[in-house]
Parts: structure tokens; C-alpha cells; sequence
């Protein structure tokens, strides 16, 4: 990634265009999203959404999904609906036959979607939404060093910190296309470039397989 990414957030264009090198994330406000944006997904991701047991959160889930495929399409200039998807070992998206590499992620009501030009590419967000044993958790999955820098931090702290860390867990994860618990086992020479994004309350990042020319940050606009 750059040293001084563009990542204060605005309205992003209606045609978006990756150039070469280049990573773009959008973010969105789920309850905002024209409930229309679910009649462009297929048979499957419509059972999907049913079958979440939470009405409330399968809704959530079928805007951020419909959205996904509308941006898809803008990049692509294919009608959205016409996209097939495939899932790699671990659950990770890709497209059946165009190679653009993308991820999404979204925690709450906040989806953040990423399309990339620097090779395979991870994003994740996270939102406090009750108290986790932030400590204990980085001891088991960001190692000894994370967990003793969180531990010595005031409780406020600790949790902000903690969101940025897992968010940037979390995005690596997904750029390597590794399950929970592989990354840190992998060598070195395999950790993505990895960069936070300005979320507030919220930690959010983008990674990447390849340090990018130009990474830009957009807001979905109706």
C-alpha cells in the first residue's frame, strides 16, 4: 500500500474504474440501502437470507449481498444479476469467470466492499457490540506480543485497539484465503500488505497481495 493512502471517504462515481496497481473500498450503511437491491440476487442467496434466523439480520445481509453484486456490475459493466459466484476452501467469494479480485465484510448495520488491481484482497470491519475478553482473545490469535501491547492499555483503549488489530487479522486472513488459525502458522514472506482504514467506532482494513499504487475510499450513494 502507499505511505499516505487517500482514505478519507466521498462519494464514489457512478462508473468506477481500477487502474492498474490500484484498490478501492466502498463503504455503506445496510438501513439505507434500497431494499430493491435484493431482487438482483439469485434462487440461492435469497434461501440464504431466509434461512438466517434473525429476520433483522438476514435483511441486512441480503442488501450487503444485492449491493455487492451492483458494484460488481459497475466494475465489470455486466448486469448484476447475471453474476455467478464461487467460494474457495475456506468460504472466500471470487466471480466464476472474470478474474477481479473482491472481498466484503460487514459488521452491524456498516458494510465495507473491496476491489482490487494489486492482486488477491482482503477487508474486514468490526463494531463493538459487547464486552469480549480482548486480552484473552489476542493471546490465542494475535500472539503474546499483541496481547501483552492490549494489556497495558486503559479499558477504552484496549477496545479500540483490539477492533483495529482484529480488523487487520481479519482482513489478512482473507486476502491469503486461509481459515481461522492458519495465519499465523504461514511463513513470513506470505503477510499481505495490510493498511487501516479511518472508521469511527470501528477498526477497518484493507489488505492486499501486492503493495498498491492507489488505494481510494468511497461512499455508496443512492
Amino acid at each position: 500500500m502507499p505511505a499516505s493512502p487517500k482514505d478519507t471517504w466521498a462519494p464514489g462515481p457512478p462508473r468506477p474504474r481500477l487502474a492498474s496497481g490500484a484498490v478501492h473500498v466502498w463503504r455503506a450503511e445496510l438501513t439505507k440501502l434500497a431494499p430493491s437491491l435484493t431482487e438482483l440476487l439469485s434462487e440461492d442467496e435469497r434461501r440464504r437470507g431466509a434461512n438466517i434466523l434473525n429476520k433483522r439480520e438476514g435483511e441486512l445481509w441480503g442488501r450487503s449481498r444485492g449491493l455487492l453484486r451492483e458494484l460488481l456490475g459497475r466494475y465489470l459493466e455486466l448486469e448484476p444479476a447475471s453474476l455467478r459466484f464461487v467460494h474457495g476452501e475456506h468460504g472466500k467469494p471470487g466471480l466464476d469467470r472474470d478474474p477481479l479480485p473482491f472481498n466484503m465484510s460487514h459488521s452491524g448495520e456498516i458494510a465495507l466492499y473491496a476491489f482490487s488491481q494489486a492482486g488477491p484482497v482482503g477487508v474486514d470491519v468490526q463494531l463493538a457490540r459487547r464486552p469480549v475478553d480482548e486480552v484473552g482473545i489476542a493471546e490465542r490469535m494475535l500472539g503474546d506480543e499483541e496481547a501483552q501491547r492490549l494489556r497495558a492499555l486503559d479499558p477504552e483503549s484496549r477496545q479500540r485497539e483490539f477492533l483495529r488489530s482484529w480488523a487487520r487479522h481479519e482482513a489478512e486472513q482473507k486476502c491469503l484465503g486461509i481459515g481461522v488459525g492458519e495465519a499465523r502458522s504461514r511463513p513470513t514472506s506470505a503477510k499481505p500488505c495490510t493498511v487501516d482504514l479511518t472508521l469511527d467506532g470501528a477498526g477497518a482494513a484493507v489488505a492486499t497481495a501486492q503493495p498498491a499504487r492507489e488505494l481510494r475510499c468511497w461512499d455508496w450513494q443512492q
